[in-house]
């Protein structure tokens, strides 16, 4: 089946793809030697008979530069699995060489006369490997040294970042489309610290690709070296001779997570904990850690071999509506679908096939994604436990007549490998040594600020994706440099100032979709001298290493009853957490015209969904409308929900939060994609569900009081408006520090 299905999706771009795309021969990279691509004023325009080598950039940059403003994690989309030539798609070579070579224009203007050096890294994608070589021989022959692994190997998201912050690197470029579906790909461009651009900081390079086109508009040609594949600058050797970094890696997971108290509890494991290698990328670099750690041997692993159709998993030959035609649910373990009848189910996990794999209860399965950044913890449990998880809200998978999978939320997951490192902190005598918080995004769970506050931790709320984390610690250690001696407030999201006090330390900073980290007790140093509180990027071999010392602490306890523990040692109220994805298309149409299409009409839906609530958010934020008129609008276009009990609406960066006094649910329109995301936390699991349903599901339609309180000059500029605040908010104490580049040892 496995076959079949990727076949099946071969034959589908295949048949779909126009003849004169397949005939293109824009630039070969098969070609080993220096050779010239020439951009031509006909590129920029649509193909048709009078314009025969037309490929619409100017239609392609477009779409580029809007996703660039408002992006999460690098910018993304589907591509032409066979002919990555394809400039009908979003991500494509001639993208990806327009990109980098505006980015390698705007790193020499900034620092002319210096020798710049970046990494380059990729996961396991269709054409990630031809991707990744452009990136290094356009850099190369632009004057940029490109650090890369022995033959262009994979390594993860982390890692790159990690490298990039301890090696002092100007910068990096990883190519992944994290947990998306097989045909989408991205870049995620990393800066000096190893964190992902900001937007102004992709809007530069942005900009540089409109200066391009300009130039090319006017003199007709626009040329762009690639150098030869054998080119000195694009260096194999030091990652090479770093063993990728690994021991650099392994020596600051020893500062933190992997201390002697933590190894010894993974040492001491009497049942193996299962990896799942989604895409097989992780293994290479994490069976090695584990390695050097001396744990390896408590591990086992599905799925090592690297496998850009992901081993089928989360692949079906029907889609959700019962139609004949290949699907993609993507690899993100935690989604949950519905099935024509109604009923759920988990579509990715699903396609592990854990039913047939003989799994004895107590077993940990340990899910990555193909980047290797996000973690979704599972447990085998006996059949016995069904009610006590239906009580405390925990999904669960029949495998069999004995045996389910728990599967945890990141919420649920995270709050317990937080609530568990604090103990061990404790434990060392550690904690008392400095003030603690966590970073999270609004989206996440309330019962980590509930536990936050039961255990003196501050809590910094910032908008949905990492580099949002990544910014508040920057902010935070500028702070520490500048005052070391005084308290350190920083204001959150929604406008709160927190105390941080004096010379704090990051506990934990996550995502609800499966990313972490964990701050070290001494600040990590690089090797010219820059200090961090904590990397850049989350790490899915952090979290399996603070997971596997808790799995072990509990021996025979399931995860299922710690979890239950956290929540009744800490009171926590907030127990049920939710998110519901609305999909306004099919993103593994294979024909790219139809794919547009649909895309365009479902970003118009996502857009009229978002606009409704975030209007009112801005009301409030202006002074135009009051609590109460909100109340009633939504009250009258929502009449089988209750919002007597709505206390705030506010504009967290990237979506409408609602605080009511037992929830919150908050709707957010994905910065990448044609979908609607609605999350919700809570008292009451199937209240939270309900209200994440319908609010992320309506239309959007204004109604009769929506417009009767809300102008349509409100109402137009309040994405605008709101962008403002965000920039704003992002700017606020900013670490703006310029990084000189040093003179390197290697």
């Amino acid at each position: 089946m496995a076959n079949e299905l990727e076949n099946q999706l071969f034959k589908s771009v295949y048949d779909k793809t126009p003849e004169h795309i397949k005939d293109l021969k824009l630039m070969d990279f098969d070609n080993k030697g220096e050779f010239t691509f020439t951009l031509k004023r006909e590129h920029l325009m649509p193909y048709d008979e009078r314009n025969p080598e037309g490929l619409n950039l100017e239609e392609w940059f477009e779409n580029y530069a809007k996703e660039a403003k408002v992006s999460t994690a690098g910018i993304r989309g589907p591509q032409n699995i066979l002919f990555p030539q394809d400039t009908r798609f979003p991500i494509n070579l001639v993208g990806i060489v327009l990109a980098t070579i505006a980015k390698s224009l705007v790193a020499k203007e900034k620092y002319s006369n210096k020798k710049i050096t970046k990494i380059a890294g990729r996961e396991v994608r269709y054409n990630s490997a031809l991707f990744l070589d452009a990136i290094a021989r356009i850099q190369a022959a632009q004057g940029i040294r490109t650090l890369v692994p022995k033959d262009k190997q994979s390594i993860p998201i982390w890692l790159a970042s990690f490298l990039a912050f301890k090696l002092d690197l100007l910068g990096g470029e990883y190519i992944t489309s994290s947990h998306g579906i097989s045909v989408k790909n991205a870049t995620k461009d990393l800066n000096c610290q190893g964190s992902q651009y900001l937007p102004e900081e992709s809007m530069e390079f942005v900009n540089k690709i409109k200066e391009i086109f300009e130039e090319t508009k006017q003199k007709g040609i626009y040329e762009i070296k690639i150098a030869a594949e054998n080119n000195p600058l694009i260096d194999q050797k030091v990652m090479t001779q770093l063993d990728d970094g690994i021991n650099l890696y392994v020596e600051y997971l020893k500062s933190g997570v992997a201390q002697k108290i933590n190894l010894d509890l993974i040492k001491s494991l009497k049942n193996k904990i299962m990896i799942e290698n989604v895409g097989g990328s992780a293994y290479r670099t994490l069976s090695r850690v584990l390695s050097k750690l001396e744990i390896s041997g408590k591990f086992n692993w599905f799925n090592i071999e690297e496998d850009p159709f992901f081993h089928s998993i989360g692949k079906y030959d029907i889609t959700p509506k019962g139609e004949k035609a290949f699907y993609d649910y993507s690899v993100d373990a935690t989604v949950i679908a519905q099935k024509p009848d109604g009923t759920k189910f988990f579509p990715v996990i699903n396609t592990m096939h854990y039913d047939q794999k003989n799994l004895p209860a107590g077993t940990v399965i340990l899910i990555t994604d193909p980047d290797h950044d996000r973690l979704t913890i599972t447990q085998v449990e006996d059949v016995s436990r069904i009610d006590f998880l239906k009580k405390h809200g925990i999904d669960y998978i029949m495998l069999t007549d004995k045996t389910i999978l728990t599967v945890f939320t990141a919420n649920q997951a995270f709050l317990m490998l937080m609530d568990f490192w604090a103990k061990q902190l404790k434990e060392q005598n550690l904690w008392i040594n400095h003030p603690r918080f966590i970073i999270k995004t609004t989206a996440s769970a309330l019962s980590w600020d509930e536990w936050a506050k039961n255990n003196g931790v501050k809590v910094i709320n910032v908008p949905v994706g990492f580099k949002e984390i990544a910014n508040i610690m920057k902010k935070v250690e500028l702070k520490l440099k500048q005052s070391p001696d005084k308290n350190i407030m920083i204001e959150d999201v929604f406008g709160n100032n927190i105390d941080l006090g004096i010379n704090p330390r990051l506990l934990f900073g996550g995502e609800e979709s499966g990313g972490m980290i964990m701050g070290t007790e001494e600040l990590i140093k690089s090797l010219h001298g820059r200090f961090a509180i904590a990397m850049r990027e989350k790490s899915a071999t952090e979290a399996i290493i603070v997971a596997s010392s808790l799995i072990a602490k509990l021996d025979k306890m399931p995860l299922s009853e710690y979890l239950t523990k956290v929540f009744d040692e800490n009171n926590i109220k907030g127990r049920f957490d939710t998110r519901v994805d609305i999909a306004y298309y099919n993103e593994s149409e294979p024909d790219i015209e139809k794919l547009k299409l649909a895309k365009s009409a479902g970003e118009k839906l996502r857009t009229q969904n978002d606009l409704f609530y975030l209007s009112m958010a801005m009301g409030i934020k202006e002074n135009i409308l009051t609590l109460e008129n909100v109340k009633e609008i939504l009250q009258d276009a929502f009449k089988e929900l209750d919002f007597s009990n709505l206390k705030s609406i506010k504009f967290v960066g990237d979506g409408t939060y609602m605080e009511f006094s037992d929830k919150y649910i908050e709707i957010r329109p994905s910065g990448t994609d044609a979908k609607t995301k609605a999350y919700g936390g809570g008292l009451a699991k199937h209240d939270i569900e309900n209200f994440a349903a319908i609010l992320g599901n309506y239309s959007g339609e204004r109604t009769a009081l929506h417009k009767k309180y809300i102008s349509d000059s409100l109402y137009n500029t309040a994405k605008e408006k709101a962008n403002d605040y965000y920039l704003a908010f992002v700017a606020k104490d900013a670490n703006n520090e310029k990084f000189e580049i040093p003179e390197y040892e290697f």
